[in-house]
């Protein structure tokens, strides 16, 4: 194993709360951009209207077009603005959690008993430390999802992220920012703990040494993304209905305050089915944007550690 290697094996211990940081906000940045033509598909088919799914999926596949095309981009500026700090503060968190905790485990006699049932510590500290981390990401990074989803909507009048946001906090107040805050953890923190110790679990079979390696990074993620998303898109429905009712004309859904209205509503239109509207596009989306996300985090985390980024720096 090269000297490279094994500087970049023990990153998470020697990188710096800053180089997470940064490398966090670029995964954020990339794994949102990306596919966000196909998350608005996404939203559009999740959302209880009266055009049925045919209608949508047949609308969607119009983008060809230059004015759908346009459409399915509503909203990317909310994305770019909120997902920066929040992947900031979900990763720096994340690694400093998963060391605290992976050094607890393997100092604690009880718990070290864990790993004789064939589970690892790597895995036990990566689901925690993901889970604690994404209760900072959604805080912050909620309001801008709220933006993003009404201006991702078929029949979407707003303008602008900040014409959207005025008139959000002006018709429905602040609450309507975070009323669909404790689904979102309720679904964030399952998601990012399987997320986050499937793709531990991947990248350390792909790669037992744990060097920098692009592909395996890539593929680990891609894997990570289509388990995590298959399993929460009952809460992802869920969220969604919240997230966007007070741009319904119905009254029954702009009237919905929580989990179990939505829930009820959901379930009286569509049965278990509803609960898993907009499957496919959610994996279709969470499968290469989360594969982009840790491929570019782990990217730059290794480049901000490597004497590369000194030689960048001092040729600007």
């Amino acid at each position: 194993m090269s000297d490279e290697e094994y500087d970049y094996e023990s990153l998470g211990e020697n990188s710096t709360m800053l180089q997470n940081a940064i490398a966090g906000a670029m995964a954020g940045i990339g794994e949102h951009c990306i596919m966000y033509p196909v998350d608005s598909i996404r939203t559009r088919m999740q959302v209880l209207s009266s055009l049925d799914k045919t209608t949508i999926i047949k609308d969607a596949s119009t983008i060809q077009l230059k004015k759908q095309s346009r459409h399915l981009w509503r909203g990317v500026y909310s994305v770019i603005a909120g997902a920066g700090p929040a992947h900031a503060v979900h990763f720096a968190t994340y690694e400093y959690c998963k060391e605290k905790i992976n050094k607890h485990l393997s100092q604690n006699t009880n718990l070290r008993t864990v790993s004789s049932l064939g589970i690892s510590n790597q895995l036990i500290a990566s689901g925690v430390a993901g889970g604690i981390a994404t209760l900072a990401h959604d805080f912050l990074m909620t309001p801008f999802d709220v933006l993003k989803q009404r201006m991702q909507l078929r029949d979407s009048t707003y303008k602008s992220v900040r014409e959207c946001a005025r008139k959000v906090y002006t018709n429905e107040g602040l609450r309507a920012f975070y009323i669909s805050f404790p689904t979102t953890v309720s679904m964030s923190i399952p998601f990012q703990s399987i997320q986050f110790a499937t793709y531990e679990y991947f990248r350390a079979k792909l790669d037992p040494n744990g060097s920098y390696n692009p592909k395996v990074h890539m593929i680990a993620g891609a894997v990570a993304g289509a388990v995590a998303s298959s399993v929460t898109t009952p809460l992802d429905v869920i969220k969604t209905l919240l997230q966007t009712r007070g741009s319904s004309s119905e009254t029954q859904i702009k009237n919905a305050t929580g989990f179990k209205d939505a829930a009820s509503i959901i379930y009286g239109r569509y049965g278990l089915r509803g609960f898993f509207r907009g499957f496919r596009p959610r994996v279709l989306t969470n499968m290469p944007s989360t594969a982009i996300s840790w491929s570019v985090y782990e990217y730059f985390k290794w480049f901000l550690s490597s004497d590369k980024s000194d030689k960048f720096i001092d040729r600007i």
